[in-house]
């Protein structure tokens, strides 16, 4: 086989984001070493190419313009035959393929020796940040709702996030010791050592990429939460418009609100023994399957709120808190609209440089 393909498949909120950019930070460095994060030109970003390549493969727009991702698949595998050595692809929204998706993959991938990637995360923490990220992303619903979906294992995040199925499904056919799963440490760990711990997966010397990434794609407390959420119920948003999307999650959840610091959101405590059960069926499965492990299931493990400390719930976050937060998101909404260049005066001004241009003998 000429070369070693590595699937990171996700699953969502464990730190793909930070890893993704370490990767696209680091990507001439370590192809230099045989470690291959494709993109199409340098025009494009690998994350973003390897977004686009993983909607063309499951057949998703995620409220794009219909079909802006078609043919995306096929170009990220045209890129992974070009190279020789490792190629890593990875993608969060990968983890819930269905085993027709997974068949085309490992069709499309045939010839190359193929490794499935996981990385996993406790449910306690894992939960919360994923009702966190809905709301970013224009979900409208309460945790209170989204909590009951979870346990009825319907949304689309606890489908990426059950361990057994994703792996059942995309570690069909595979030997064991080509299908990794790589725990987060726990709160308050060194973030390098994630980092650390997808490398001694993909093989990198931690020097090969020297380049650390900024992006944290960090949580938002329960005030923050709730105004995005009435936000996005108040403006109605469905469509992921790139700019609009850019204007909301970006500048404003990730690049103002995310920076204060409200009650952080938490699992709610009656949740805790089903989120014990399921952490020991996530076990149970891994030990019986024999597949590799980087880091310690003990990672795994929710840790319940120390003795004494009461749940607040999200849902419930007083009006002044909400009107410091909404004051804050509209100051910092005023000052990006009044930075943006006005289209009116940029047209005024290109057509008097080409009347000028006009009168010139």
């Amino acid at each position: 086989m000429s070369r070693r393909v590595f699937l990171h498949i996700g699953a969502p909120k464990t730190g793909t984001t930070y890893l993704q950019d370490r990767l696209a930070l680091n990507a001439r460095s370590l192809a230099r070493h045989g470690v291959h994060f494709p993109t199409k030109s340098p025009l494009v970003s690998p994350g973003l190419f390897h977004f686009r390549a993983a909607l063309d493969l499951l057949g998703q727009d995620w409220g794009g313009a219909p079909g802006h991702a078609e043919g995306g698949w096929p170009a990220l595998v045209r890129q992974v035959n070009r190279r020789k050595g490792t190629v890593v692809v990875s993608h969060e929204i990968l983890a819930p393929a269905s085993p027709a998706q997974v068949a085309r993959v490992m069709r499309d991938l045939s010839g190359h020796e193929v490794h499935v990637v996981y990385s996993a995360r406790d449910l306690a923490r894992q939960i919360p940040a994923a009702w966190q990220e809905s709301i970013k992303q224009g979900r409208k619903w309460s945790y209170r709702q989204f909590l009951t979906k979870v346990e009825n294992g319907s949304p689309w995040f606890y489908r990426a996030f059950d361990l057994p199925t994703v792996l059942g499904t995309w570690g069909a056919g595979l030997p064991p010791e080509r299908v990794h799963v790589v725990t987060v440490p726990p709160a308050g760990s060194d973030r390098d050592l994630l980092w650390r711990r997808m490398c001694g997966v993909l093989g990198i010397d931690p020097a090969w990429a020297p380049l650390d990434s900024a992006n944290t794609n960090q949580g938002l407390g329960a005030a923050e939460t709730q105004v995005i959420r009435k936000l996005n119920k108040r403006v109605g948003r469905v469509n992921r418009d790139p700019a609009y999307d850019d204007l909301i999650r970006r500048t404003l959840a990730e690049g103002t609100l995310a920076a204060r610091s409200s009650r952080p959101v938490r699992l709610r405590e009656d949740l805790f023994d089903w989120a014990d059960a399921e952490t020991e069926r996530w076990r149970e499965w891994i030990v019986g399957s024999g597949v590799d492990v980087i880091g310690s299931l003990d990672d795994l493990q929710p840790l319940r709120l120390p003795e004494g400390q009461r749940w607040n719930d999200p849902d419930r976050v007083k009006a002044k808190k909400q009107l410091r937060v909404a004051l804050a998101a509209l100051s910092a909404m005023t000052q990006e609209a009044a930075s943006r260049p006005d289209p009116e005066r940029q047209l005024v001004r290109r057509v008097r440089t080409q009347a000028q241009r006009l009168r010139r003998p």
